[in-house]
């Protein structure tokens, strides 16, 4: 994979000297002792389940930011994993804050490490992407039977609480909740649902006060010492849809903030959506950078750009 240092500012990979443990779509994931894990949140995008060789500058920050953003506001809800996102008080070897804080400030945390559910917590509040699809075919989500007659992108009466499978290559497999209940047994299944449908209910309502619809999302839970808790990123644009209120109508696709100018542009080419990606254009680099950076400013009233 390139380096960041061939890509300017963005960082693509980061390679610091310490265990990494896992590289996903977007983090690369340290080991920090027997409990704890440093999470740095790099600029890579993925589209169609393709890692693309472009990074966005200032996306990793902006989902970084938002997680913290969230975890703070939700932190009388649930047990969270963060422990810090001070570099300085991390814990690290002199040489890592020395050499590579310019791969770690804004874009990192220190977590405590936990057991991941074998589920994706997805809730849905909107009838769309795939909820949209299954409900033309069936009228129902996931087990859920909705109304007849509803339309593309409409507000569902309750969100839904839609899990599924975690891929380990290409898309999850939406389950039931009797499979959920299968998968991590009935007492974690119930609180995941009931979690997931509050903290996306009061994550709503705080963006709509912002004038952004969050039309469906997923939360990742895990288990450490015995007990639930938060981890994994929070309401961001890779892991939710953002809709702009006041462009919002019912009955078709919506535009939204996040990496759906990409996609867009990458349904034009000859591509098969299969790896290797296909290299960005500077013009869509910098549009979705924007787009990143203007959910954060609509999000938290800050600019992310001025803290960089």
């Amino acid at each position: 994979m390139v380096s960041h240092l061939d890509k300017g500012e963005a960082i693509l990979e980061t390679h610091l000297p310490l265990t990494r443990v896992a590289i996903g779509k977007v983090r690369d994931i340290y080991g920090m002792g027997a409990d704890k894990l440093l999470i740095v949140t790099t600029d890579r995008l993925s589209a169609f389940d393709v890692v693309l060789p472009n990074p966005i500058p200032m996306k990793g920050k902006v989902l970084n930011q938002i997680t913290v953003f969230w975890l703070n506001y939700f932190k009388d809800i649930i047990p969270q994993h963060l422990i810090t996102t001070d570099v300085k008080a991390m814990g690290l070897p002199k040489e890592v804050t020395m050499n590579f804080n310019h791969e770690l400030e804004g874009r990192s945390m220190l977590v405590k490490k936990a057991e991941p559910l074998a589920i994706e917590c997805v809730v849905r509040g909107y009838i769309t992407g795939s909820g949209w699809k299954d409900y033309l075919q069936t009228g129902t989500i996931c087990g859920h039977k909705l109304p007849a007659g509803l339309k593309q992108c409409q507000k569902l009466p309750e969100p839904l609480f839609t899990p599924s499978t975690k891929a380990k290559s290409g898309h999850d497999i939406n389950i039931d909740f009797g499979e959920t209940v299968r998968t991590v047994g009935k007492e974690i299944a119930q609180q995941s649902k009931e979690l997931s449908i509050l903290l996306y209910k009061k994550g709503q309502e705080y963006a709509a006060s912002k004038g952004i619809i969050i039309a469906d999302t997923k939360f990742e839970f895990g288990i450490c010492d015995g007990k639930l808790m938060l981890i994994d990123e929070i309401l961001t644009p890779d892991s939710s849809r953002f809709w702009p209120a006041d462009k919002y109508e019912v009955g078709h696709d919506q535009p939204s903030f996040d990496k759906q100018i990409v996609r867009n542009y990458l349904e034009t080419l000859p591509w098969e959506k299969r790896p290797p990606g296909p290299e960005l254009p500077a013009g869509i680099i910098a549009q979705t950078s924007g787009a990143y950076c203007d959910i954060y400013k609509r999000l938290t009233g800050k600019d992310i750009r001025e803290q960089a």
